[in-house]
């Protein structure tokens, strides 16, 4: 195929949005890929509607590899799927809802767990219909409350979402691990560099849980990376064992006078201490019931891991209606001794360990408050936001930080939804069989943004070949005889069953046409120029910046072998 830039709706920009922070968001608006269509919603143009389907065809070859069938389903589902298995209270304003004529309610799928295992229930029966591996690729959504960097965040996106449905754990297992295969050689494909990391199930429930993160500037999720072992999590998965506390002989504890340090910074002034000699107690409502979460003071409260460990539950901040109807908190002096609410903790506040805390007094704190002896603790949870250096959980090394762009997930599901639907087969000895799950996302147009982000350089995109909306860009530099030549090499290549980019554009200049085949971001340049009526050629490779003047002949040997 050969594409005319002479007749293709590209049109590029010399800036990048005004509201465009991440890289991908800047380099595939002004190179003509995508166009907002409002907030969250982007329309795919031409070229970057090649990208997307390179992608997409990818991962279908490598899903088809490990047995997957190919399905459609519907992206409006009846409201009551999602109610029947908790998830439209755990999505909460996520889902997009609406009512039709008669007064239904519906939703937009953000993913098809539901769906995929009412229609498993319609035509499966027996065991020797299992193990069984479906999927989609199609248009997700989520209600963002503000969508953002382009097509990595928005309200409708492109995934694959697969299911695999087994009778038992040992096939769960063998579909799980097929799928992590499919998945390291789909993003190796891709030209990803990524890192498969331990994640939490969160809403999708389930219990083993993965995440292909590609690391990038601009990702929402920060992981960990060990670096003297194999060991990679996300944040919101990385686990602490505290040693046990020395039993230390610790006094009684001890009011302390200290007005005006209702902050941790203040009070640790004051006394002259360490903040992680002090308690912090952070106050939250889970599902409306007001609880108390202790950490060391020089720590944070991570909320978004703190909402996984406590889902389906609604986790929030406490607000000042809240403190009025319990004045017996006192908002900057709360201590856990003799608090009459539950109460949460790190495993850093560990038995024995004493602590500076709030007197549940205006203006007063406690010292020597201990943990087992002076309050008790309802239930240990790795609630606080990992830093820099914290230990490996697998061998006590400082951890090291980044940040990353999830492309893929996988989660062994068991029987969460089937239970929800009562899905069971018939098995060997004729008895029922309660069928089991895992769920296998992949975010397509989250790839591509990832792609952008981390192949591009200061000149624009630079797609790998088997993602790159053509193999080569043809340029005729502007000379007749030069876009002649342009045209014989162009219809060559296609001959040859190569897709060509080709810039036949009259009237624009030989600078803005590199400038453009720079941005665009196709693997291999060729350029008829000033040396086209000796038959030469100038063949540049995008990636690595390296050009040679070579013979027609030559260059397209190469460009076709």
């Amino acid at each position: 195929m050969v594409l005319r830039m002479s007749r293709l709706m590209v049109t590029t920009l010399r800036d990048a949005p005004a509201d465009a922070e991440t890289l991908s968001h800047k380099l595939l608006v002004r190179a003509g890929y995508v166009r907002r269509s409002s907030a969250g919603m982007w329309s795919w143009l031409p070229l970057g509607k090649r990208v997307l389907d390179n992608v997409a065809r990818i991962v279908r070859e490598e899903m088809d590899a490990i047995g997957g069938q190919e399905v459609l389903l519907p992206a409006l589902l009846p409201g009551e799927t999602y109610e029947a298995t908790g998830r439209a209270q755990e999505y909460g304003d996520l889902l997009f809802r609406l009512t039709d004529r008669k007064g239904a309610g519906y939703v937009l799928g953000p993913t098809h767990e539901e769906v995929f295992t009412l229609l498993v229930k319609d035509q499966v029966s027996s065991y020797k219909d299992l193990p069984l591996i479906l999927y989609q690729i199609q248009a997700k959504y989520r209600d963002e409350a503000r969508p953002r960097s382009g097509v990595l965040r928005g309200r409708e996106f492109l995934m694959k979402d697969a299911y695999s449905f087994d009778t038992g754990e040992e096939g769960q297992i063998a579909a799980y691990r097929a799928h992590r295969e499919a998945y390291v050689r789909i993003f190796r494909r891709l030209g990803l560099d990524f890192r498969i990391v331990s994640a939490v199930s969160g809403a999708m429930g389930g219990s083993d849980s993965e995440e292909f993160l590609a690391p990038a500037a601009a990702g929402e999720d920060t992981f960990a990376d060990c670096p003297a072992c194999d060991y990679a999590a996300n944040t919101e998965a990385v686990t602490f064992t505290p040693p046990p506390a020395a039993d230390e002989g610790h006094g009684a504890p001890t009011e302390l006078d200290t007005p005006d340090t209702p902050t941790i910074e203040a009070l640790a002034a004051h006394l002259g201490v360490p903040a992680a000699a002090t308690l912090k107690n952070l106050l939250v409502t889970v599902d409306g019931e007001i609880t108390a979460v202790g950490v060391p003071g020089d720590r944070e409260v991570d909320l978004g891991k703190l909402a996984e460990h406590l889902a389906p539950a609604t986790v929030a901040l406490v607000t000042a209606e809240d403190f009025a109807r319990r004045p017996d908190l006192v908002r900057g002096y709360v201590g856990p001794q003799g608090l009459d609410l539950p109460y949460l903790a790190d495993p850093r506040v560990a038995p024995g360990t004493a602590w500076i805390t709030g007197a549940n007094k205006p203006g007063r704190h406690a010292a020597n408050v201990v943990c087992g002896r002076d309050f008790t603790v309802d239930r240990y949870l790795d609630v606080v936001t990992v830093r820099s250096g914290d230990p490996c959980p697998n061998c006590g090394a400082g951890l090291s930080l980044g940040r990353a762009i999830e492309i893929g997930h996988i989660f062994r599901l068991g029987t969460k939804y089937t239970d929800a639907f009562g899905v069971d087969v018939l098995g060997p000895d004729g008895t029922p069989v309660r069928v089991t799950m895992g769920s296998y996302g992949i975010g397509v147009s989250r790839a591509v943004a990832a792609l952008a982000e981390q192949t591009a350089d200061e000149h624009g995109l630079c797609w790998p070949a088997e993602v790159a909306p053509a193999r080569v860009h043809v340029v005729a530099a502007g000379k007749a005889a030069q876009a002649e030549l342009a045209e014989q090499i162009a219809d060559r290549l296609h001959a040859a069953g190569v897709t060509v980019l080709l810039d036949d554009r009259t009237g624009v200049s030989a600078g803005v046409k590199f400038t453009d085949a720079e941005l665009l971001g196709v693997p291999r340049i060729l350029v008829a120029g000033r040396r086209a009526a000796e038959g030469v050629v100038e063949l540049r490779d995008r990636r690595t910046g390296e050009r040679e003047d070579l013979p027609v002949a030559e260059a397209l040997a190469r460009l076709t072998s």
